[in-house]
């Protein structure tokens, strides 16, 4: 029997794709969506040295691969990277819509404070999307792999990125930042249209919005930092300093907020960085290089 497509509040979609998810959940693991909790210790990479341990291996895998690979010719696996990129585009865009559908009812009923900063918002449906999206981020390592395999530079920016981004997902779920969804959201999104680009690319095609990803991500980073900055602001001001102008306390860890707002506020500048010297620096060579036109040429003979 087909099910019925019924748009509302609690199924923007026309249709509860949690429940579709669940079934796929249970299949793979053999328990039920509802009945995941994120337990350190237990959980699968739920420990602070497994995820040491894994950024210092994945360091060591992208240098010493570039040491070992220093003589050899570039290699280019196209098909594997073709489906690591499709995978991620459709992992990814499944994560959004199902954190999507998960956050509009919040959104909705309680308001934009409520889903940012109560504990209450902090739901168990949420908890396992933030869970496999930090599973995700290990996943995603294997960028700088097929980086270094190709022999293309590896930028600061890249593995600095990837391997703190990792990190800073497993901070947040310990920490039940609830202001999680908004960075994750903005970051899926970009994810979307970044590896669909890449899988695109990877099959021949000329995709001429490049730049705008970049652009994206600093205006992602832009966003993040004002509602994470104003969620930290008022958790302190209400705990320490009540008689300052605040909105009330602000559910998740100290020092997970600390280590997010750094993190974050890095990329930003780091991503700036990255633009202007990527973009800019490109525009301004292509601007002053000479023209090869006929008509330049001539006004160069005269």
């Amino acid at each position: 029997m087909a099910t019925a497509v019924s748009f509302s509040v609690d199924r923007p979609f026309g249709v509860y794709l949690y429940d579709y998810f669940d079934q796929l959940y249970t299949a793979v693991t053999g328990q039920s969506a509802l009945d995941f909790r994120f337990t350190e210790g237990e959980t699968f990479l739920s420990t602070v040295p497994e995820v040491v341990v894994g950024a210092i291996t994945y360091l060591v895998v992208i240098f010493g691969g570039q040491f070992l690979l220093k003589e050899s010719a570039p290699m280019n696996p196209r098909f594997l990277f073709k489906v690591h990129n499709f995978l991620l585009t459709v992992v990814s865009l499944v994560l959004l819509l199902l954190l999507v559908e998960q956050l509009v009812p919040q959104l909705a009923r309680h308001g934009f404070y409520y889903t940012i900063c109560s504990s209450e918002a902090w739901t168990e449906k949420h908890e396992l999307l933030y869970y496999l999206n930090y599973l995700v981020k290990w996943w995603e390592l294997a960028d700088t792999v097929f980086l270094v395999v190709k022999k293309k530079k590896l930028e600061f920016l890249h593995y600095f990125h990837h391997s703190m981004t990792m990190i800073l997902c497993y901070t947040q779920l310990v920490g039940r930042t609830t202001v999680s969804w908004v960075p994750i959201t903005l970051n899926l999104t970009v994810h979307v249209l970044m590896y669909y680009y890449y899988f695109r690319t990877a099959s021949g095609a000329k995709i001429w919005w490049k730049r705008y990803l970049t652009t994206m991500q600093i205006i992602q980073f832009v966003i993040d930092l004002f509602i994470i900055y104003s969620c930290t602001y008022t958790f302190y001001a209400n705990k320490y300093y009540p008689t300052l102008p605040n909105f009330g306390t602000c559910s998740g860890g100290e020092g997970a907020a600390w280590f997010g707002c750094a993190i974050l506020t890095s990329y930003l500048f780091l991503f700036i960085n990255f633009y202007r010297m990527t973009y800019k620096k490109k525009a301004a060579a292509a601007s002053s290089a000479p023209s090869s036109t006929p008509a330049a040429k001539k006004s160069k003979k005269i």
